[in-house]
């Protein structure tokens, strides 16, 4: 009688699954597209060019100048005095000095604004997500991780068209 029960309880349940998840509205987002593709990104990437395009020009700059007077070692060398000779030595290994140092700070700095930036392209992405799952009532959207997701339930390019409308919105 136990086993009857059990066999009964067990064949309840095995067809009642697929029943409660049948209602399940489940979606698919590539984030990484995402992050990629939105009109936000490529505003982001222009606004960073624009911001340090400067001080880049700037490091360029010094490197011409330090290969200038590289240049002008090798040239000259045998027409220097030692003094002179001497001191273009350093005048070359303090400019190298400064573009090194520059180099870094420069390399600090444009990450720290990378960063500043991506994070508040993902949390526009995520507003995004949020909302079209609250409008069209999705009960789960899954993202990274995923090994396939079939194209009916990949709404990544629902949420690419309303982070463009937000984007023209500004």
């Amino acid at each position: 009688m136990i086993a009857y029960t059990r066999l009964f309880i067990l064949i309840t349940l095995l067809f009642s699954v697929p029943f409660a998840y049948a209602e399940q509205k489940i979606a698919f987002v590539n984030q990484a597209k995402l992050l990629q593709k939105a009109p936000q990104a490529e505003s982001a990437r222009n606004k960073l060019q624009k911001e340090f395009s400067k001080r880049d020009k700037s490091l360029v700059s010094l490197q011409k100048q330090i290969i200038k007077n590289e240049e002008k070692l090798k040239k000259d060398a045998a027409i220097l005095s030692s003094a002179e000779l001497n001191k273009l030595k350093r005048k070359i290994i303090l400019l190298r000095r400064d573009l090194e140092r520059d180099k870094l700070a420069f390399k600090e700095d444009v990450s720290i604004r990378q960063n500043e930036e991506l994070v508040k392209l993902q949390k526009s992405v995520l507003k995004s997500i949020q909302a079209i799952a609250q409008k069209e009532k999705y009960d789960l959207i899954i993202s990274e991780g995923v090994i396939y997701a079939s194209k009916q339930i990949d709404i990544t390019d629902k949420i690419l068209a309303q982070l463009k409308k937000q984007y023209s919105g500004k």
